[in-house]
């Protein structure tokens, strides 16, 4: 089926139409960004139980953007009513002027920027879902729910609980301008098993998610996750320590993704360029990696969470490639930065929600596959660990510092596995060397999407990143 396109947005389209006309008499160039967006969230365990009607991305609002003399200036709204277009339209421009006088009394520096080029372009899409979250049974899904948390429970007694995820949401934009009216409908869905345990005196985790561009409909595959989780538990529950050193790895797509979302993703967000932040500024068109490193980045790269049609600034959807046979060729950006720098926006530009600025944003961040297979590369150690699993990671765009917290380890010696598990496991290393030491890659790739991503701490958006089994060398500890 269809994900139907909001009729509330089809409603105030008109009196948004209007508003622009109103605007456009005072300023170059205005735009308008109108959201409406609905979903769940649940959770089941042993000990509780919630549901809410909010995600990351559930709202309501509109955004306008407008230009004049070099600056532009925005003014967010929830509420809209189409008879009184004059009195807002005054309302905002009033507002704007009034900031523009503090900027001038305060001598504060603009940033002069050109004006959006505003080509002719219209788009309609309803993207296809199975399922709608608005017409989910909720009561039925947190049975399901609470069903999958008891099955663990029972697995053994060294399980302390197990929290059940699922959200599921309705997303509809529409970006209007003088020249463009683009309309997009689709539904992202996200799940996730969180296991405890403990033995021994010592209290661990496993964790697991499935995602997709789809309907609640995928929440029926978390009955798997649980199986994977309660091995991985058992193995962390049972780990050894890591010894710190420099060793051959071989990472598992989840980890393939952490890695390409934290080495270059924030690394070639090219707003960092702007404000000269990124070292990846220096070396576009220099090698950074092996001939078998080949990154996309793009909404059209792969289907998951962050898959959409248009950017939150009106720019159609891409699939850029970063790093080509380990040569860096471009980042991705936002509008106003791809005028600051003098390129083309690459579909990057992305909102927390309609009351947020703007940001370069990453949206699916991959590796792409190679030609091994895992069990040659697990063959080809002679001495290493298979990376399992992950909690977190950070980098430094400005020195290319690395910093992955991976949640296990399985011991490699002469191509073979030991059995002996390690865990936690903390990656560290130079970007251009851990990427440079990629020596082989797996013949199929997974994304993972059940997470969320923030610049720097805050403004939190929607992603995925994945791609295959990798083998490299790095510092582990």
């Amino acid at each position: 089926m269809k994900a139907r396109f909001s009729s509330y947005l089809t409603g105030i389209a008109p009196g948004l139409k209007k508003l622009i006309d109103l605007l456009g008499k005072s300023y170059d160039y205005v735009s308008v960004l109108s959201t409406d967006s609905v979903g769940f969230s649940m959770s089941a365990s042993q000990r509780m139980k919630s549901i809410t009607g909010n995600t990351l991305m559930t709202e309501r609002g509109t955004v306008v953007r407008v230009y004049k003399d070099g600056l532009y200036s925005e003014y967010s709204f929830n509420l809209f009513d189409n008879d009184d277009v004059d009195k807002l339209a005054d309302k905002i421009k009033s507002t704007l002027d009034l900031q523009l006088e503090v900027l001038k009394a305060t001598n504060t520096k603009v940033f002069d920027t050109a004006k959006l080029d505003d080509d002719k372009e219209e788009l309609f899409v309803e993207m296809e879902t199975e399922k709608l979250p608005e017409e989910t049974d909720l009561n039925a899904l947190m049975q399901k729910l609470q069903g999958f948390s008891d099955k663990a429970v029972a697995l053994s007694e060294e399980i302390i609980d197990c929290t059940l995820r699922a959200q599921s949401t309705h997303v509809c934009k529409m970006f209007l301008t003088a020249n463009r009216d683009l309309r997009q409908s689709y539904v992202y869905s996200e799940g996730a098993v969180m296991l405890v345990g403990a033995r021994n005196g010592r209290t661990d985790m496993a964790y697991n998610g499935i995602s997709d561009r789809e309907g609640p409909s995928i929440f029926d595959d978390l009955s798997a996750e649980i199986d994977k989780s309660y091995k991985e538990l058992m193995d962390n529950l049972g780990a050894d320590k890591v010894i710190p050193g420099e060793y051959e790895i071989i990472t598992t797509p989840e980890v393939s993704g952490l890695i390409a979302h934290e080495a270059f993703g924030h690394g070639v967000e090219m707003d960092m360029f702007v404000k000269k932040r990124a070292l990846g500024a220096e070396y576009i068109g220099k090698r950074v990696g092996s001939d078998l490193v080949t990154m996309h980045e793009g909404a059209n790269c792969v289907k998951d969470v962050a898959s959409y049609a248009f950017d939150d600034e009106g720019t159609l959807a891409g699939d850029v490639i970063e790093i080509d046979k380990g040569i860096l060729k471009t980042g991705v950006c936002d509008a106003l930065a791809a005028l600051r720098l003098g390129i083309k926006p690459t579909g990057n530009g992305k909102r927390e929600n309609f009351e947020h600025k703007v940001y370069t944003r990453m949206t699916n961040t991959m590796f792409d596959k190679g030609n091994s297979t895992k069990e040659e590369m697990i063959a080809s150690v002679k001495k290493g660990y298979l990376l399992s699993g992950m909690f977190s990671g950070m980098e430094d765009p400005k020195h290319w510092g690395i910093q992955c917290i991976i949640a296990r380890g399985y011991e490699i010696i002469d191509g073979k596995l030991t059995g002996k598990v390690v865990a936690p496991v903390v990656l560290t290393g130079y970007v251009p060397d851990l990427l440079g030491s990629i020596s082989m890659a797996s013949n199929d790739y997974v994304s993972f999407g059940t997470g969320a991503c923030g610049k720097g701490y805050k403004e939190w958006a929607k992603v995925s990143d994945g791609g295959p089994y990798l083998k490299a060398v790095a510092r582990l500890g």
